[in-house]
């Protein structure tokens, strides 16, 4: 088997975006592939959508916060639970020098619960977080654990659909405006009498206020989203999909893989979560030599054991051979050991993390099925 190809990954890029469907433990092995970077040096940010409670207590996260989280262990490891409120006002503060415009925008009703009025808005913040750290300087690498799959197609077409919609000519109708042509005034009112009714009294008034605080930012909004865009298209960024034995988890796996290319993002391989592709550390039954007087208790134990350990090989067989199958869809492909359940603990994650950065053949401990 080939070297992991997550080593060189986690040693250069400075974007790892991590892909999947839900249950395969996509959000522990963006934890462990962080606390990996880190491992090898690297000061490293994980975002993660909504961690366990168990694994969030490892990563040491608080349940809310405003700012990334030290991960305990002793490495340049911080992680942080995504919070739109936080990342929004953040950018807002970051683009808006005027005071007084600011607390307009702050302040007005709308502006709190921007994330569900505007399509692609929740899933923009986190490519605007992403995005920001990783321009902050403060970290070399950045790794996200998205949404599952489906949604998570939402997250990487944020930026574009914002930038859509954050188009003058667009927002326009919106804006009060004396001046504009007899086609542009009937449109606003068309508008206007919509959203009365089915809003309420004073609601387009309200939403011309705040598209009127924010209009002299679209314009860096909109080139924001377009760097964001290119930054996740680039060289420094890599998109990994987590999958796992699981037919349902590995058919998701594979519409993602295709989704990625045909939206030009760097897809760069599979990881096999939570497989036995990889035997190394397990003993071989049949080579145990009992003496003669051995008990029947004890024989019989080792009669079981060497049960166990062939239908073990059997399922290394089988995964062996989905990773031959990943790795034929043109691109690298690695598994992670199956540690026996839920990582729920900061050495579980270390144990996850060493799997990603063994250089060279991994031996198979196990001898061919007699």
């Amino acid at each position: 088997m080939s070297e992991p190809f997550l080593d060189s990954i986690l040693r250069t890029r400075k974007v790892l975006v991590c892909c999947g469907a839900g249950g395969v433990g996509k959000t522990t092995s963006a934890a462990a592939l962080g606390l990996a970077a880190a491992r090898v040096g690297r000061r490293v940010l994980v975002l993660t959508i909504d961690p366990a409670r168990r694994l969030g207590e490892a990563l040491g996260l608080p349940e809310s916060g405003p700012t990334p989280a030290r991960v305990p262990g002793g490495f340049a490891l911080d992680a942080w639970m995504l919070d739109p409120q936080v990342v929004f006002e953040g950018m807002v503060r970051r683009l808006t020098s005027d005071p007084e415009r600011l607390q307009r925008i702050l302040s007005n009703r709308l502006y709190r619960a921007l994330s569900t009025l505007v399509t692609g808005m929740q899933e923009y913040t986190a490519a605007e977080a992403l995005y920001t750290f990783v321009e902050s300087g403060d970290y070399d690498l950045v790794v996200l654990d998205t949404p599952p799959s489906r949604n998570a197609l939402e997250f990487l077409e944020a930026p574009r659909k914002l930038s859509l919609f954050l188009d003058e000519r667009i927002v326009g109708v919106f804006l009060p405006g004396d001046g504009a042509g007899i086609l542009a005034k009937r449109a606003r009112q068309f508008v206007a009498g919509i959203f009365e009714r089915v809003f309420g009294e004073g609601f387009f008034s309200d939403l011309q206020e705040f598209l009127g605080a924010f209009s002299g930012m679209f314009t860096a909004m909109r080139a924001h989203s377009q760097a964001m865009r290119a930054l996740l298209t680039g060289p420094e960024s890599a998109f990994v999909v987590i999958t796992s034995p699981d037919p349902s988890a590995l058919e998701e796996a594979r519409f993602l893989q295709k989704h990625l290319g045909e939206m030009g993002l760097p897809f760069s391989g599979f990881v096999l979560n939570r497989s036995w592709a990889y035997t190394r550390g397990l003993g071989d039954p049949e080579a145990i030599a009992l003496p003669d007087d051995a008990p029947a208790a004890l024989r019989s134990g080792l009669r079981k054991l060497v049960g166990l350990a062939a239908a073990e090989r059997e399922l290394a067989r089988r995964d062996r051979a989905l990773l031959d199958e990943l790795s034929a869809r043109g691109a690298p492909a690695t598994a992670t050991p199956h540690l026996g359940g839920a990582i729920e603990s900061f050495e579980g994650l270390v144990a996850l993390a060493e799997s990603f950065l063994i250089r060279g053949r991994v031996p198979d401990v196990f001898p061919p099925a007699p």
